[in-house]
């Protein structure tokens, strides 16, 4: 006999019907709910800067189990992962934003040895302040991807701000092409509305997007970048590596066909007005006082076949040349300071692109920036 007081009310049993319907409900509800909120900023919430340093530079990368990187949509993820985050700015510093493309992030080599990285070893002082340079350069080719971190930079207090750039920026048929602007639908709308950048805001590089997109399910793989870029901070910081580095590459190509065209056109005039000088000009709106320095940056100039028709792989010469007229006049009428800097580096000196340097091709362009850079202005 069961003593008195001691007596147990037999179990409930399990019904698995009834739990796999509470199961669904809560998760169908969960999803609804974050789908409804449509929480943003979850990107700012960050492991680094806090409990790993920040990143040189913006996490890119195709082989994470090599490079401990990946390549993510989420902006705030990206500026969180940043040095540029890790508090609030030394009184006593010029702080210097560099943008441009993967030749600026610095692909193939380690962040110490990209333009950024030499530049902060020069100990530059300006204005009476050392300088701290910070790359926020990312590997695609487009103004409006740069102005696009540009807007978000300028919550960081800038001093002055580096805008390296070359002509595969500029088409204004491809400004939507980079995957990190079409993900970023609304933020570019934004730029398109506010600065009326003659781009059209429901153009087919936008995915369409729908309720079912910005419920949990809909956006696990964010979400799971998100994770995982936290995770890789950690095997980051203990081994420095944030790219993955070939033994070898396929060099840039020097030989080519008769082929005069760019962008689809074969000149022999390269239009004003399918170039996206708007999309540069809302530039100096986003900076407002922060003074720009335009830089067209250092291209391969092939010695090779039919290098009498064309510069590189990118570029013929029409085009090129041109555009570098295009680009001296606008940087004049605007009155930013500008560094032409397209030939100032040897051919010898170039890796798998066009516009990707060797580290003695980085030193030969931040010996000439540097040149330029203690002549600024002070506000």
């Amino acid at each position: 006999m069961t003593a008195p007081g001691n007596a147990q009310s037999p179990g409930h049993p399990i019904r698995p019907f009834r739990l796999l319907a509470k199961t669904l409900t809560l998760f169908v509800l969960a999803n609804l709910g974050f789908a409804t909120a449509n929480p943003s900023g979850l990107g700012r919430i960050s492991a680094y800067n806090i409990l790993v340093p920040g990143r040189e530079r913006f996490p890119f990368g195709e082989d994470s189990a090599q490079s401990y990187n990946l390549s993510l949509y989420d902006i705030d993820a990206m500026f969180a992962s940043h040095v540029l985050s890790g508090g609030r700015k030394p009184a006593d510093q010029y702080r210097v934003l560099i943008l441009g493309d993967s030749s600026v992030w610095g692909l193939l080599l380690k962040p110490e040895d990209t333009v950024t990285g030499l530049l902060n070893m020069d100990n530059l002082v300006v204005c009476g302040k050392p300088a701290r340079f910070y790359n926020l350069g990312y590997p695609t080719i487009s103004l409006v991807k740069d102005l696009m971190i540009l807007d978000q930079a300028a919550a960081y207090q800038p001093d002055l701000v580096l805008w390296f750039t070359t002509l595969q920026a500029f088409p204004l048929s491809t400004q939507l092409a980079s995957p990190i602007v079409a993900n970023n639908a609304p933020r570019v709308r934004d730029l398109i509305a506010r600065y009326h950048l003659g781009l059209d805001p429901n153009d087919p590089a936008f995915p369409p997007e729908s309720f079912w997109d910005q419920t949990i399910i809909g956006r696990r793989r964010d979400l799971a970048d998100l994770a995982r870029l936290q995770l890789y901070g950690v095997m980051w910081a203990a081994t420095g590596v944030d790219q993955a580095y070939p033994a070898s590459f396929t060099p840039a190509q020097r030989d080519f066909e008769p082929d005069a065209s760019f962008n689809g056109s074969s000149g022999p005039t390269l239009m004003q007005s399918q170039l996206a000088f708007g999309v540069l000009a809302a530039g100096q709106l986003v900076a407002g006082r922060v003074p720009i320095v335009l830089v067209n940056e250092p291209i391969l100039i092939s010695s090779g076949k039919n290098s009498d028709i064309r510069y590189n792989l990118f570029y013929p010469r029409w085009a090129f040349d041109q555009y570098r007229f295009m680009l001296s006049q606008f940087a004049k009428q605007i009155g930013w300071p500008y560094l032409d800097l397209w030939d100032t580096v040897p051919a010898s000196e170039f890796t798998n692109s066009p516009i990707h340097l060797t580290i003695q091709g980085e030193s030969i362009l931040a010996e000439k920036v540097s040149e330029a850079i203690p002549s600024q202005p002070c506000r």
